[in-house]
């Protein structure tokens, strides 16, 4: 946990970033991204050269030549805060965007800008890190999550930070394994993966650290991949999965949604966790060809003939000019499921958080990748999430999907879930409702039941259990099944309130005699009242 006295430090920083003109929250974690990569660098390299000298072999391959001394963090880090502005901008930043081979993080620094616009800002944020144990992975990790948690604003494209708690409850759901490859084709900031190299330490401690196995190289190499296509996002991601103990985060840029030819990504990953960006749509002639016949759309769409207007231009003469025609799009939350989809490799699963609308959506694309997932793959879940929860960002009402890819159906009955509270307000201040170390009582969250009832669907083999007494609710419960035959005749719909059944108390009313009686009553004390007063005039 950090301490009060850093994170007032780092609350300053931020003060004094967005009084010398960086307001925007991205650029300000961006800027202490490269700080930490710079002294990350100097430490690397200063635990080679005692590596180097404990066995009398010659450093390979050095960041910093003997000539570079200045440039290190340990050396300009108590230098004068003009001096040290001077080495930063102009040699040290110039230099690490030049270092391609250094790592994920380091492949994404080529169009990076510095833009920490004061030397006595730069000393405090230097001073700041320099003050942080970087030996301790929580605390490096918790500082940036405490940047992180300052994204205050939604990005463009419908990017906004999904809240910790949501994640995590994800990942507890789907319970990662050693063998698993996992994927968020939209990571952002890799939250979802954060939460499952967290997930990982906790639950596999004993087989990460088995010597006789590669677990531990595939945990740090293979194991989890994000693609996106905001740089400044996947410098952000990168970083964050380094400081959490990643040694060589697998961090790609990549518009997953583009047709990239014999380059598309197919069966790849056994588990993907994305909370995909569900604003606006996508153009027909970029996305890839399969995944609009997912969604029952012809990717070929017919050319027509170039068709002119007459306008009359400036000087009074008439001039052809061409009628731009609207080219046909796709929402990105349905071209992202059936992304997905195809990522995902035969058994995999996947959890994705989805707006409401693509639940009940009547459009032909809407119902094709229900019919595609209920009837193709296996439906196991729907979670509604309480409208707030993504709040201040938005407050649109979304749920999750839990699927696996089968190819060949198995979709049996679905687990409906109804969430009304997830331990903070639902309003833009987002509160706790609980204290810290306290655990949250039912109405404040219902996370915990969430998991311990979803936890009953399948046995210790990933079998189904069928004694599981989620099968024994009603429909008036917070949660129960649907079957399959139940969601085809309501023509795929998914959305909860098709099949929550609401039970109205009846309310008793006195008869009309009954209340003239009582109205009769109140008028006689009214008359004997104003008998009383006039007695006293």
């Amino acid at each position: 946990m950090l301490t009060g006295k850093i994170r007032n430090q780092i609350d300053q920083v931020w003060e004094m970033f967005w009084t010398g003109g960086v307001a925007n929250p991205i650029s300000v974690i961006e800027q202490i991204s490269y700080l930490l990569f710079i002294r990350r660098l100097d430490e690397l390299q200063r635990t080679a050269e005692l590596r180097a000298r404990a066995t009398g072999k010659a450093l390979v391959n050095p960041t910093f030549g003997p000539d570079e001394k200045a440039l290190r963090w340990s050396d300009f880090k108590d230098t004068d805060p003009d001096v040290m502005m001077e080495i930063v901008r102009d040699k040290v930043f110039p230099k690490i965007k030049s270092l391609q081979d250094k790592g994920s993080f380091a492949e994404h620094m080529k169009d990076a800008i510095f833009m920490i616009p004061s030397a006595k800002l730069l000393d405090q944020v230097v001073q700041l890190l320099s003050a942080i144990d970087m030996n301790d992975k929580d605390t490096k990790g918790d500082l940036y999550e405490y940047l992180l948690s300052k994204l205050q604003q939604s990005g463009v494209n419908g990017q906004f930070r999904t809240p910790r708690n949501i994640i995590q409850m994800m990942v507890e759901l789907m319970r990662p394994k050693m063998a698993d490859t996992i994927c968020d084709p939209s990571s952002g900031t890799c939250g979802f993966l954060m939460a499952a190299v967290e997930y990982m330490e906790k639950h596999h401690q004993k087989e990460l650290n088995d010597p006789k196995t590669k677990n531990r190289e595939h945990f740090n190499n293979t194991m989890f991949t994000g693609y996106d296509f905001d740089k400044h996002m996947l410098r952000i991601g990168a970083m964050n999965m380094l400081l959490h103990g990643i040694e060589n985060p697998s961090v790609y840029y990549r518009d997953s949604l583009q047709d990239q030819g014999d380059a598309n990504i197919a069966e790849a990953y056994s588990l993907i966790l994305a909370n995909p960006p569900f604003k606006g749509s996508v153009d027909f002639d970029i996305v890839a060809p399969d995944l609009l016949r997912a969604l029952g759309k012809n990717p070929i769409t017919k050319k027509t003939a170039v068709k002119y207007k007459t306008e009359i231009d400036e000087d009074g003469n008439e001039i052809k000019v061409e009628v731009k025609k609207k080219k046909p799009t796709e929402k990105s939350e349905l071209l992202f499921l059936a992304l997905i989809l195809r990522m995902l490799k035969v058994g995999g699963r996947a959890a994705v958080i989805i707006p409401d609308g693509v639940l009940f959506g009547s459009t032909k694309a809407h119902k094709s990748i229900r019919k595609k997932i209920v009837e193709e793959q296996k439906l196991e879940a729907v979670i509604s999430l309480p409208s707030g929860v993504f709040k201040p960002y938005a407050g649109v009402s979304t749920a999750i999907l839990i699927f696996t890819k089968t190819n060949s159906g198995g979709t049996d009955n679905v687990w409906f879930y109804d969430m009304q509270a997830d331990g903070y307000s639902l309003d833009d201040k987002r509160t706790q409702l609980f204290k810290d170390g306290e655990q949250p009582t039912h109405e404040q969250s219902n996370i915990d039941d969430i998991i311990a009832r979803f936890s009953t669907l399948t046995n210790a083999d990933s079998t189904p259990n069928s004694d599981s007494p989620e099968y024994q609710r009603k429909k008036t419960e917070q949660s129960f099944m649907v079957s399959i035959d139940n969601i085809i005749d309501a023509d795929f719909d998914l959305s909860l309130n098709r099949y929550k059944e609401v039970v109205y108390e009846e309310v008793q009313y006195d008869t009309p005699q009954e209340i003239l009686k009582r109205i009769k009553a109140l008028q006689d004390k009214m008359a004997k009242g104003v008998e009383e007063l006039e007695e006293l005039l």
